[in-house]
């Protein structure tokens, strides 16, 4: 233990490195040695959250019905409630949907601190939870015996719960303690991901393949040049355009049997808004439902409810107005988020302009694409068929929606479909600039820190990341110009 005169001593050291960096940094500026600065989260109302402008009646019915069952609270037994656990994360799509409004993500204050004791639970907080953390699921890469895993293993359980009686199953173990933030120094077998937002996720579904490799085959000079590539999630047997030409199995997530371009997820791993509400439903809350009918741990005396817990209601029947009543859950989940609007950016400024203007100048717009356009005819379920708010949209995403390497420095040791442990889909950037926490496993909330993540060199295991000669690109540029870079990306 160290003695009250050496604590006072450090924390004047500290105070006066503090001063110290203050008064160098107008010289660091002028000499061109210092960098941009993360602004933080834009500030004012936020941009987003709202049903997409132009919705019918019956497409505002059923995105208010969705909207009502993503804010549900789960228990394991009783109510409306479709049956919590027996492993989990959260009770509530929007615990980890909620910034900066419903369907987003990570929020300031961790939701999953409430929960893991909430109604009796005994569980105890993992060591990468902390409460102004990042929501976070763990994923093992391996299992005990050393063979591939990659599967999610929920933080709680329904143990001690006052509607689970009998129940006593135990969490996992996370193994050794590290770095709560970037996981550094902890179990290298655990690895984290955390919510994706969902704003605007119905055009994202209605974007056709066939633009996503048009594009792919876009700036084909440029893009060669960068050292970027790029590739779909998606598996057919001898199409080039969509697998790599090597030998590959598709995995659970993957659409290997239709090959079809997958897009959700943070490996671009899921297919469609109904597949990606089911599989969160089960994997997030436990819930069993019609696309994943069995319970993800069958232990005795921890199933309380009939299974899939989630289905259509028989019992109510249409009267011909707009019913949302009969719908799943997770159709209503997918209703909600595919009428979801996206975000709106903040109005431009000079630097701004400049900033976008940077952004595609050093190529960051060759994964990051600024805008697609969704199908010329899609259906919402809507009488007004095809959905005017889904057709022929622009959607300004700033993604390709491909996967591509990352390297060494990103890695997560997890496949997912055709995407390989360091393969990440470029994360649409709308909205970004009122988010909290970047990068897959939320390492940071530094945005400049997150670009500069992506960089990584070529190892033994992996390939240099695609992104090195743009990062090159940002790091020769003047001060002011990486500074404009980062404020248009929190304009967005």
């Amino acid at each position: 233990m160290r003695c009250p005169m050496q604590i006072d001593g450090d924390i004047a050291v500290r105070k006066l490195a503090r001063a110290f960096a203050i008064a160098l940094a107008p010289c660091l500026l002028v000499f061109g040695q210092a960098g941009p600065t993360d602004p933080g989260v834009r500030g004012g109302a936020p941009g987003a959250g709202q049903p997409l402008h132009g919705l019918v009646a019956d497409e505002a019915t059923f995105f208010q019905d969705g909207l009502s069952r993503f804010v549900e609270v789960e228990s394991v037994t009783g109510g409306h409630n479709n049956g919590l656990g027996p492993r989990f994360n959260s009770n509530t799509c929007v615990s980890c949907h909620a910034q900066p409004a419903t369907g987003g993500t990570s929020p300031a204050v961790n939701p999953e601190i409430a929960v893991a004791t909430l109604n009796g639970a005994t569980n105890s907080l993992p060591w990468f939870v902390t409460p102004s953390g990042p929501a976070r699921e763990a994923r093992f890469q391996r299992k005990a015996d050393g063979t591939p895993d990659g599967g999610v293993h929920n933080l709680f359980v329904i143990t001690g719960r006052k509607d689970a009686a009998g129940c006593n199953i135990a969490q996992p173990d996370f193994g050794r303690k590290g770095d709560p933030v970037t996981g550094k120094g902890g179990n290298p077998n655990v690895i984290f991901r955390i919510p994706t937002p969902t704003f605007g996720a119905g055009l994202i579904e209605a974007i056709p393949d066939s633009a996503i490799l048009a594009n792919l085959n876009s700036e084909q000079t440029n893009k060669q040049a960068a050292g970027i590539h790029g590739r779909p999630n998606a598996y057919i047997a001898g199409n080039a355009n969509r697998s790599t030409g090597k030998v590959a199995v598709p995995g659970p997530n993957t659409s290997g049997n239709d090959g079809t371009i997958t897009r959700f997820g943070w490996k671009a791993q899921n297919k469609s808004l109904l597949l990606f509400a089911a599989e969160a439903y089960n994997v997030e809350m436990g819930v069993t439902n019609q696309l994943f009918p069995q319970e993800r741990d069958e232990t005795p005396g921890c199933v309380f409810n009939p299974t899939p817990e989630d289905t259509n209601n028989f019992t109510v029947t249409s009267t011909g107005a707009s019913n949302p009543a009969v719908l799943s859950d997770i159709e209503g989940f997918a209703d909600f988020m595919r009428m979801l609007a996206p975000p709106a950016p903040a109005p431009d400024t000079p630097s701004i302009v400049n900033g976008r203007a940077q952004f595609a100048k050093i190529g960051c717009v060759l994964c990051h694409t600024p805008s697609l356009t969704t199908g010329q005819m899609i259906a919402s379920g809507s009488t007004t068929n095809p959905s005017a708010v889904l057709s022929n949209q622009k959607v300004n995403l700033y993604s390709d929606l491909l996967l591509h390497h990352m390297g060494e420095g990103l890695a997560d040791g997890i496949s997912q479909g055709a995407a390989g442990p360091d393969e990440f889909r470029s994360a649409p950037l709308w909205g970004i600039g009122q988010r909290i926490f970047f990068l897959h496993d939320g390492r940071t909330s530094n945005l400049v820190e997150a670009v500069r993540a992506h960089h990584s060199r070529k190892t033994h295991l992996y390939p240099a990341s695609e992104a090195n000669q743009v990062i090159v690109n940002f790091n020769k540029l003047s001060v002011q110009d990486q500074q404009d870079i980062i404020n248009f990306l929190r304009a967005l």
